[in-house]
């Protein structure tokens, strides 16, 4: 991915905590001689500096990781449009974002991996649910499915980590950038502004 300088981030909580938040990932590799893209979610364990995974077991890219298991997942957050017109000077619009590359080497976990990974997965999403679902209490009939999946672990290699967030901008047009957010009707639009003011805070 290509990080000018300024937009580069570099500190590894700011991403541990994006990674935490932002769990849906776009995985790509090189599959059937083209690349190929799958939308998954990813489990990130920086203690062990592992993603974890799982894809439908009739997905081409399944077969593809045993003849190529170098991958790059794609993580990316809140985005925004950004109008020129916001500044107190002529210049083009553009667009502020904040994204996550992965690269690493994939492992394909047994069947009882798989599950546990599943169960770790299911107990992170329904932690905030009014009655979480656990994988335990599932009948076998309902279990059966998760062998139409395969388990994945990523060992990462490399993070690359950009926040795009207008920090070219002196302060009164980031300023003015952020009240034209605020007054959005763009959930997005509102989440980058207050990005922005993290940011600059």
């Amino acid at each position: 991915m290509y990080i000018p300088e300024i937009y580069k981030n570099e500190n590894q909580e700011e991403i541990n905590q994006f990674l935490k938040e932002n769990g849906f990932a776009i995985l790509v590799n090189q599959t059937n001689g083209k690349l190929w893209a799958t939308h998954i979610p990813l489990y990130f364990e920086p203690e062990n500096n592992l993603l974890h995974g799982h894809l439908s077991i009739e997905n081409p890219q399944a077969t593809a990781f045993k003849n190529n298991d170098e991958v790059l997942a794609i993580f990316q957050g809140n985005h925004a449009y950004i109008s020129s017109s916001w500044y107190d000077h002529e210049n083009v619009p553009t667009w502020n974002y904040i994204a996550v590359h992965i690269y690493g080497k994939i492992k394909i976990l047994s069947h009882d991996e798989t599950v546990l990974h599943l169960k770790k997965l299911v107990e992170k999403h329904e932690a905030n649910q009014e009655n979480p679902l656990k994988i335990e209490n599932l009948s076998r009939k309902t279990m059966m499915q998760s062998r139409g999946v395969i388990g994945i672990e990523i060992q990462i290699s490399s993070i690359e980590a950009k926040k795009k967030l207008s920090q070219n901008r002196d302060d009164k047009n980031y300023t003015a950038i952020i009240t034209k957010l605020d007054n959005s009707t763009d959930f997005q639009a509102k989440a980058i502004a207050e990005q922005m003011r993290k940011n600059r805070s």
